[in-house]
């Protein structure tokens, strides 16, 4: 039996970088790739970041691009694939476009790094930052949730979606099936803020290519279909 739903939109905000996205530890593999990493131990985190902005912006585009992407994709994508892929970003908008939706949150951040060190020349990545309560009519519907979270609230946003929609289009058997591999790629990150016998709520990041017309939402109802 379907179990229903109503969501609650609490907050929307549009956002172009992902709050703490990168690292440290991260900084000084981009450092170390420029072969820049003499002398940085003694660094604050902020004068580490801004040398690193500084050093990228000394390269051209596509170079700077190359070693932003080395260091996010260099154990899944082959170094042929990642030069092409430098040459392809400062036109095109890889954090929507890319085939495999489960490196989007990296393409997102990698043009708001190289955004921030160029001051442009790339495109500004478009993302959504959104709270959402989920309310039930009893708690064995809640509990639903909880065999794969991410996949399940995919299927409940999608519901305030026009059916015709990409989402839709793309990926109507697994919104309707059982299993949904791609949810982690289309939420990028999923935190429970509360939880309650018959309500819950999640704070979610993603693309506002997915999930941007749900500014336009106050509350919409949702179905979940039983998995089997």
């Amino acid at each position: 039996m379907s179990a229903k739903f109503s969501i609650e939109l609490d907050s929307f905000h549009k956002i172009s970088a992902i709050p703490n996205a990168w690292s440290r530890s991260q900084y000084l593999t981009l450092m170390t790739q420029m072969e820049l990493d003499d002398g940085l131990e003694e660094l604050t985190d902020a004068d580490l970041k801004d040398m690193c902005l500084m050093s990228l912006s000394d390269l051209p585009p596509a170079d700077a691009a190359n070693v932003v992407l080395t260091s996010l994709f260099s154990d899944d994508v082959t170094a042929g694939k990642i030069d092409q892929l430098s040459h392809e970003m400062a036109d095109d908008r890889l954090w929507e476009e890319y085939s495999d939706c489960q490196f989007h949150e990296r393409f997102f951040n990698a043009y708001g790094l190289l955004r921030s060190a160029f001051n442009g020349t790339f495109a500004q990545p478009t993302g959504v930052d959104f709270t959402i309560t989920v309310h039930a009519k009893n708690a064995v519907d809640l509990e639903q949730l909880d065999s794969d979270l991410a996949a399940n609230l995919v299927r409940l946003l999608s519901c305030g979606l026009d059916e015709n929609g990409l989402m839709h289009r793309l990926y109507e058997e697994q919104l309707n099936g059982d299993d949904f591999p791609q949810a982690s790629g289309i939420l990028w990150q999923i935190e429970t803020l509360a939880s309650d016998k018959l309500e819950r709520k999640f704070k979610m990041i993603s693309s506002s290519f997915w999930f941007g017309v749900l500014e336009n939402y106050e509350s919409f109802d949702a179905t979940l279909l039983p998995q089997s």
